[in-house]
């Protein structure tokens, strides 16, 4: 593993543990030229996920590879100032990676991936669901969110 700092190709693991339930493997190593300490971690990836987007006003289908990152991040968007913290947010985006590297298809609808996220916020928090689900299902007024809000009853609680 390449050092950080240095770039040195050469690093000493220092501890080892699992993390987000099993699902990846926390290594904190120690470069072997510099001594500085930075941490890694190791994931299971069963195959490369290509995520099928729609254009908007084309036929045409635009292809990128999956970011879990970029998944993260939108869900700690919808997530901020609630009270959900970000090993749920991890939680919730490996479980979702997990059942998308399991099913049988490499290329997957935007769309699919919208909806497990607003399942998985559903149980998590009513705001951040409906926070999400705006961007998602793209709101345009006001009475959007109030049709939209209308329909969830309290959620989280479960």
């Amino acid at each position: 593993m390449r050092c950080p700092f240095c770039g040195n190709e050469d690093s000493q693991v220092k501890d080892s543990r699992p993390t987000e339930d099993g699902a990846a493997i926390r290594r904190r190593r120690q470069c072997e030229a510099c001594a500085a300490r930075f941490t890694t971690f190791e994931r299971i990836q069963l195959r490369d996920l290509i995520v099928v987007k729609n254009q908007a006003n084309s036929p045409e289908l635009r292809r990128e590879p999956f970011e879990r990152d970029k998944l993260i991040r939108s869900v700690t968007l919808a997530a901020r100032k609630r009270p959900v913290t970000s090993a749920q947010i991890e939680r919730l985006v490996s479980g979702i990676q997990r059942q998308l590297e399991t099913q049988g298809d490499s290329e997957i609808p935007s769309q699919r991936i919208g909806e497990m996220v607003m399942d998985g916020l559903k149980g998590l928090d009513s705001v951040a669901y409906i926070r999400f689900a705006s961007v998602y299902k793209d709101f345009r007024e006001a009475k959007d969110f109030e049709e939209f809000a209308g329909n969830v009853s309290e959620v989280g609680k479960g």
